[in-house]
């Protein structure tokens, strides 16, 4: 958009006293926060309007993206570089004495993502509005995110995220478009004398899903998509009078409080029953809400609900959406009227699905008893998909008994949600060229051969506009100063600079990086009170925590480094200090007792006077998107270390890359196209292949306990573990660990890589130590980031599942 400081200045004034009935000196830095952002959304609403009357048009196809959570941080500065304003916006404040950098820091953090599925799906529709598609975002309003982690005496404690504490200036209620949700109940059913089924359901339990638009501005193009999310509330006011004026003060609420809990809380703990059930209940809530506002707004436009699928795409993020297509089917018959067969083409030709995990745990699976008593409708809907579907099976006569079972959508007692969105899905997915394989080959080979041309490809991607222009503005301006600002709108331009690279700009590059190492620095001693030094090593692994993750091994290589130096052998050795930051789920034990090893080596290392020259170990709490945008842009080292064959992609290797770090990593997930695209010269890999790993967890043949054995490295570091070397910590404070890598057969084959990893790791010392060297490889992997933008992923999902155009 066009705007000029002195307007913007004027605006900006007008606002505070608008909002606030006070004069810009009066109004407090939180005042000044929601005055921008408020402003900020002003402007961005008649281009918004625009798009939505555009994107209403008859002949026009829209794309929904449903995810369970989106990831999507403080959205000030990302929407300043979009509308291209940012310049402006920050000479106008500094002319009012005020830092932009200082007001965005009132911000919250969004509560309504955790890992790298929710980063992505942020990323993913900035995308999609960079390019111009037609498209919306569809999740949940959480009250309270995940959760805030703090660290008390090296533990994690979990406390509410209450991100809503003061207003969301970039959230529009539109109460016009609730939508009631339906649980429970009782289905009846009735044929008429056309001929047609007819199913009323009730005494079900109604939620009213109350819908929160969030703008999502393109880059430099007008667009303005959206991120809808719905928010569970009670249909009247939910309040019972009647009881409270007995005194039964909690029976008043009880409505409002059962609602609530649909939309309280990111994946509760569903250990137990009730966690299973809330966690079910979400899934249905957002996805009925979404699909009936998505049908009721394409039949206002005048569409014909026959041709339902060639005007609208809906792509689900991993299984948790997977209830769309039932949803749909239930829609399609009960309430307009079409036949099982059209209705179930339409579903088919809707739906693409994303598959994020070869993990079993993470393919989800719901109890049959617990499904039919919550769902009645949508259960007799799958029952008759996946009777169908068997009989399919049946026919073809290689079908053995057991592979059919493989395949069904209800087996052992379970509706299994990944066998459903396959079937009820004309694409499937994976995230990286190996996860893929390994789908196609291994893990839903079935499918796969059933399903001929169904399964494909589509590398994940981050957003360069967030993680390098917002995140980076030292390197940004460093690479427009040297292949001019192209790239920015086309990212793989950022491969121009290869032939600068030996012309001054590794060298520039190295010194941007150091200045981000500082603030780093200053930021960590502020935040922790650990200062490090900004010329080591900065070795970084910042994720969710799980064991595949290997967070362990990296501690272990940290335990085995600190040995070295208490022992005397520090020869190549480079000063090194080796950051964490991650959040192990509440239910998680073994992830949260790794977070305390981290924590208790951490304070053994830096209380050391023999160490401090050579060794700083950091654990970052309640890692989330503002932080991740100071950590990344200072890392040296990027470690990606998850074992082979169990990472379906991994971004945080995609974001580390294009900030200038070197990848020490597994060839796992998207690491394998790093290789492809940086060369062999400019990574650092380790360990078994996933063809190795595969082999051994198929015939056996790894004993940890022989390799614990065998290597007085790992005896010593285990030995330390049992008594209580590092730190204050009971001896058997970490016995599940050492029970995790010996009794239950190291699952994730930290012992196996240890010493492989431990050379790769000695030899980032000495490339670090030869510092022409390092700053070539740093830039090499700047120049070859631009084919990880999220663009480029889009573009080939609005190819080849969407049909729909772009930029």
């Amino acid at each position: 958009m066009q705007l000029d400081k002195e307007a913007f200045i004027r605006d900006y004034k007008s606002k505070i006293v608008t909002m606030f009935r006070e004069s810009f000196d009066e109004a407090s830095p939180e005042e000044r926060y929601l005055a921008l952002g408020a402003l900020i959304r002003d402007y961005l609403a008649p281009d918004w309007l625009f798009t939505e009357k555009l994107d209403s048009l008859k002949d026009k196809k829209h794309v929904y993206y449903f995810s369970m959570e989106f990831l999507i941080g403080r959205l000030l500065d990302s929407a300043l570089i979009n509308m291209g304003i940012r310049d402006v916006v920050r000479e106008g404040m500094a002319e009012l004495g005020m830092n932009v950098s200082d007001i965005e820091s009132h911000e919250p953090d969004a509560g309504l993502g955790n890992g790298g599925l929710g980063r992505l799906a942020a990323c993913f529709i900035d995308s999609m509005a960079s390019l111009g598609i037609s498209g919306t975002g569809i999740g949940i309003r959480y009250r309270y995110g995940l959760f805030r982690q703090l660290i008390q005496n090296g533990y994690q404690v979990e406390t509410p995220d209450n991100w809503l504490k003061i207003p969301n200036v970039w959230e529009i209620c539109k109460t016009e478009d609730a939508r009631i949700v339906r649980f429970g109940g009782t289905v009846n059913t009735r044929w008429e004398g056309d001929g047609r089924l007819y199913v009323e359901l009730t005494d079900y339990e109604p939620v009213l899903a109350v819908p929160y638009d969030i703008p999502v501005p393109g880059y430099g193009n007008g667009r303005v998509n959206t991120l809808r999310l719905w928010s569970a509330e009670t249909e009247n006011s939910g309040f019972d009078f009647k009881e409270f004026s007995k005194g039964d003060y909690d029976r008043a609420v009880e409505n409002i409080t059962t609602a609530h809990s649909i939309s309280n809380v990111l994946y509760p703990d569903d250990s137990t029953p009730r966690g299973k059930l809330l966690r079910l209940k979400q899934e249905y809530f957002f996805t009925s809400a979404g699909l009936q506002d998505i049908l009721a707004r394409y039949l206002k436009s005048g569409g014909s609900v026959h041709d339902f699928h060639k005007f609208n795409a809906i792509q689900i993020n991993d299984t948790h959406p997977a209830l769309a297509i039932p949803e749909l089917m239930r829609l399609l018959i009960d309430e307009q009227g079409l036949g099982w067969d059209e209705a179930w083409n339409i579903t088919v030709a809707t739906f693409g699905y994303t598959n994020h995990t070869i993990l079993a745990e993470a393919l989800e699976k719901w109890p049959l008893d617990m499904f039919r008593k919550l769902l009645p409708r949508v259960y007799m809907i799958i029952e008759e998909i996946n009777r169908r579907f068997v009989g399919e099976l049946s026919s073809a006569p290689d079908n053995s008994f057991r592979k059919i079972s493989r395949m069904s959508v209800i087996a052992e007692g379970s509706v299994r949600m990944a066998n459903l969105a396959i079937v009820g899905s004309h694409s499937v997915n994976g995230v990286a060229y190996l996860h893929t394989e390994i789908l196609k080959n291994k893990e839903l080979k079935d499918f796969h051969e059933y399903y001929p041309g169904k399964f494909n490809n589509k590398t994940n991607g981050i957003t360069h506009r967030r993680w390098l222009i917002g995140a980076n503005p030292g390197l940004t301006a460093l690479i427009d100063r040297t292949i001019g600002t192209d790239w920015r709108m086309e990212p793989s331009g950022l491969a121009g600079l290869r032939e600068y690279i030996d012309a001054g700009f590794a060298a520039e590059a190295a010194e941007v990086k150091r200045c981000n190492k500082a603030r780093l620095a200053a930021y960590m001693k502020e935040a922790v009170n650990i200062a490090p030094d900004p010329d080591s090593l900065f070795d970084i692994q910042v994720k969710r925590l799980h064991m595949y993750k290997r967070q362990l091994l990296n501690i272990f290589g940290v335990m085995d480094m600190y040995n070295r130096i208490k022992s005397g052998k520090t020869q190549g050795m480079s000063p090194r200090t080796v950051i964490f930051s991650a959040k192990a789920f509440p239910g998680y034990g073994l992830a949260k007792n790794t977070i305390k090893l981290i924590c208790t080596v951490a304070d053994k290392v830096n209380s050391d006077p023999q160490a401090s020259d050579l060794l700083k170990v950091v654990f970052m709490p309640n890692y989330d998107v503002s932080l991740a945008e100071i950590l990344i842009p200072a890392g040296e080292i990027s470690e990606q270390i998850s074992t082979a064959s169990k990472e379906a992609s991994g971004t945080g290797n995609m974001k580390f890359m294009m900030n200038g770090a070197v990848t020490l990593a597994t060839l796992d997930g998207a690491n394998v196209e790093i290789r492809e695209a940086v060369g062999d010269d400019n990574i650092v890999l380790f360990g078994m292949n996933s063809d190795e790993v595969i082999a051994y967890e198929n015939r056996g043949g790894y004993d940890p306990n022989a390799f614990a054995a065998s290597d007085d490295r790992i005896a010593l570091i285990l030995s330390q573990l049992r008594n209580g070397y590092f730190g204050t910590a009971s001896k058997d404070e970490f016995r599940p660990v050492i029970d995790h890598l010996l009794r239950d057969g190291d699952p994730y084959f930290v012992l196996k890589d240890f010493d492989s990893y431990v050379k790769a790791r000695d030899f980032t010392s000495s490339l670090f130590a030869d510092k022409e060297r390092f700053s070539r490889m740093c830039a090499v992997n700047i120049a070859m980031s631009g084919r990880f933008s999220s663009d480029n992923t889009i573009r080939a999902y609005a190819d080849d599942i969407w049909s729909v155009d772009h930029r």
